[in-house]
């Protein structure tokens, strides 16, 4: 628990006291006040009862099959029920009825690949496409409760597979296709999928890019549950190919049928599993099931984005491997009815106004992006986004990390030409939907700061004790009441679950994160307060890394800490001793990041690589990795009086000396 106590004691101190004044406000315009979704007395409203709250939403966002008499259980903490004794079925809620309520026409998803060719994607289409996948699925042998492995690029045929998964109750866990081969495995093996879907690649930065040689590398060692592998055809590359197993995305979806029934699942059926960074070293299987995490995705789409589906153009950058594509990509937005533009590509292909671009051929209205990217572009300049023409831009949003004031007020200027309101989010995978965020048309904004428990939610800032802290303190973001979206479960292990969110405080789901009440009773995000770091917004375990590192022949030991980095967020930096064996030669830092890069994805390779004699260590073994951040981050080292040997930090600062 040190690095917990040493986060939370820090937060009170003096130079972080001074980092969160910020005494900047921007109201919402009148004109934009006057015509939002979600007015003030909103918060009164949710808060007097939040079962209640949640349960009108419920009925009014969603078509149920079979309506709910029960909003929530939570007898038996910490695992709660929400509506379940209800049913209902998540395609049919983002497609069919909006087909059937006569907006067959609106256009669903506008894609825009890398290399610059275009699908449309109306309603009805996209209701075509997703009962055709489902009667493809189906004839594959999947049935309702069946794993689904999806690793595919952001195009629209992740979607379509998501929604159609859901469609006949098959439970989907999306796998980012930056991850490796053996990332894949182990995630097909928890998960025992019995489907995989995949492409023979994507484009990266004008290249084509290789997914499914992923797959069969993952697939090689038997004991695996996969029965079917079904390939997009997406760049055009040669494949290996597996008969009996592999199939073609066109030859079987693309001949299917048109016709599929969607039918209700309990509301408590599981929708998902997404695995994420866990402090032991294995990604945890996060378990969302479908009433309640449709209810919440929907609600906080529509309030948080102001989101007028008619006239709105919204565009949410995150890939379909993260929780942020699941839940504002592939559900809420299409719940909701809206426009969204979705893009395979990065921002600097094939040049770095490709964003900007897009914004001003689709006149998207709601820009919804991370911090990450936000300060690349300011590092690019004004002058790239100043040569497009984007007025359309009504609402900005930040998600996936604290956004630093200065990039917030670049953000509202620049690309939000001074009056677009900003809304800084904080939600995890965990909690499936945004948990704390202004609302536009009421909250006066302010850099830096996510502000404000979202109607219904019940957030807190505690002290070591479980205790609330008082505004202008810090200490850890903790949830006090269940949620509509809350995971249900790590997937076949619900002591984890118990042990990881539900142990640290009594009664509280504890986040994980450090936070403050600012004097206006705003709150802050002070990032991790575990080994867990985020990179670009992308969670990963110092362990994780660690053990990649360790398995390489050349490495004896490894350390890894999450440094401040000004792009990034934080940045990967390791700490290694070589085995007597290996020859310190230039090339070893190359080699150890591509070997990380290969088990487990180009986004774990460390920034840097310090090659040491020792690493600092308490008397009982434990890695001091505070110590190591003094070093990353070029501060003078702390208090070294624990260590077994207290020379250690002075060894490692000569050999970084020669």
């Amino acid at each position: 628990m040190s690095e917990v106590t040493t986060a939370a004691d820090n937060q009170s101190g003096d130079a972080l006291e001074n980092l969160l004044t910020e005494n900047r406000h921007f109201a919402p315009s009148a004109e934009f006040a006057a015509n939002a979704i979600v007015h003030a007395d909103e918060y009164a409203k949710a808060n007097a009862d939040r079962p209640a709250f949640w349960g009108e939403q419920a009925r009014e966002l969603l078509t149920w099959s079979k309506p709910f008499t029960k909003t929530l259980d939570w007898t038996n903490p910490p695992f709660a029920t929400w509506f379940e004794d209800g049913e209902i079925n998540a395609a049919y809620n983002a497609l069919d009825r909006h087909v059937e309520a006569g907006n067959g026409d609106r256009v669903a998803i506008h894609f825009e690949g890398e290399p610059g060719d275009t699908r449309t994607y109306t309603y009805a289409q996209l209701t075509e496409e997703v009962k055709k996948a489902a009667n493809a699925f189906e004839s594959l042998g999947l049935v309702k409760g069946d794993r689904v492995a999806v690793y595919l690029p952001m195009i629209p045929e992740a979607v379509i597979t998501l929604l159609a998964c859901a469609r006949i109750g098959a439970i989907h866990s999306v796998v980012f296709g930056g991850f490796s081969a053996d990332a894949l495995r182990s995630r097909i093996d928890d998960a025992e999928a019995k489907l995989v879907i995949t492409s023979d690649g994507t484009f990266r930065r004008g290249k084509p890019s290789s997914l499914k040689p992923a797959v069969d590398e993952a697939l090689v060692a038997p004991g695996h549950s996969v029965q079917h592998v079904v390939v997009v055809k997406r760049n055009g590359q040669d494949v290996k190919w597996v008969e009996g197993r592999d199939v073609w995305w066109d030859d079987t979806v693309g001949t299917a049928s048109t016709e599929h029934t969607a039918v209700g699942h309990a509301a408590e059926h599981p929708l998902f599993i997404l695995y994420t960074s866990g402090t032991t070293g294995k990604p945890k299987g996060i378990l969302h099931t479908t009433g309640g995490y449709l209810t919440q995705t929907a609600y906080t789409h529509r309030a948080v984005f102001d989101l007028h589906p008619e006239t709105d153009v919204f565009w949410c950058t995150a890939d379909v491997g993260w929780i942020t594509g699941h839940s504002y990509v592939t559900y809420a937005p299409l719940i909701n009815g809206a426009t969204q533009v979705m893009y395979e590509g990065t921002p600097d292909s094939p040049h770095q106004g490709r964003f900007w671009e897009i914004v001003e051929k689709y006149k998207v209205t709601i820009l919804y992006t991370a911090p990450t990217a936000i300060r690349t572009f300011m590092k690019w300049g004004e002058e790239i986004p100043n040569k497009y023409d984007l007025s359309s831009i009504r609402l900005l949003g930040s998600v996936g990390e604290p956004i630093n004031p200065e990039a917030w007020m670049w953000y509202r200027r620049v690309i939000g030409g001074n009056n677009a309101p900003i809304v800084d989010t904080w939600w995890q995978t965990e909690t499936g939907a945004i948990m704390v965020a202004p609302l536009p048309g009421v909250t006066n904004t302010k850099p830096g700061s996510a502000q404000v428990p979202m109607p219904g939610i019940a957030v807190d800032v505690v002290d070591e004790l479980g205790a609330s802290v008082p505004h202008g303190h810090g200490g850890y973001l903790t949830i006090r009441e269940p949620w509509p979206s809350m995971l249900r479960g790590i997937w076949g292990d619900n002591e984890r679950y118990k042990d990881t969110y539900w142990s640290r405080f009594d009664e509280m789901y504890f986040a994980g994160d450090g936070a403050k009440w600012d004097d206006d009773g705003d709150i802050w995000l002070l990032g991790r307060v575990d080994d867990v770091m985020n990179i670009s917004g992308h969670r990963l375990s110092t362990t994780e890394i660690e053990s990649a590192l360790v398995s390489h022949p050349s490495v004896a030991e490894a350390a890894v800490v999450g440094a401040a980095d000004e792009t990034t967020g934080q940045a990967v930096v390791a700490f290694v001793i070589l085995r007597g064996s290996a020859v310190e030669d230039a090339d070893i830092v190359t080699t150890l990041r591509n070997h990380v890069g290969k088990e487990i994805g180009p986004i774990a390779k460390p920034k840097t690589i310090l090659v040491v004699p020792e690493l600092p260590k308490t008397r009982s073994g434990k890695i001091m990795r505070r110590l190591l951040k003094d070093v990353a981050e070029g501060r003078t080292v702390g208090d070294a009086s624990t260590l077994a040997d207290n020379t250690v930090m002075n060894q490692i600062a000569e050999s970084l000396k020669a």
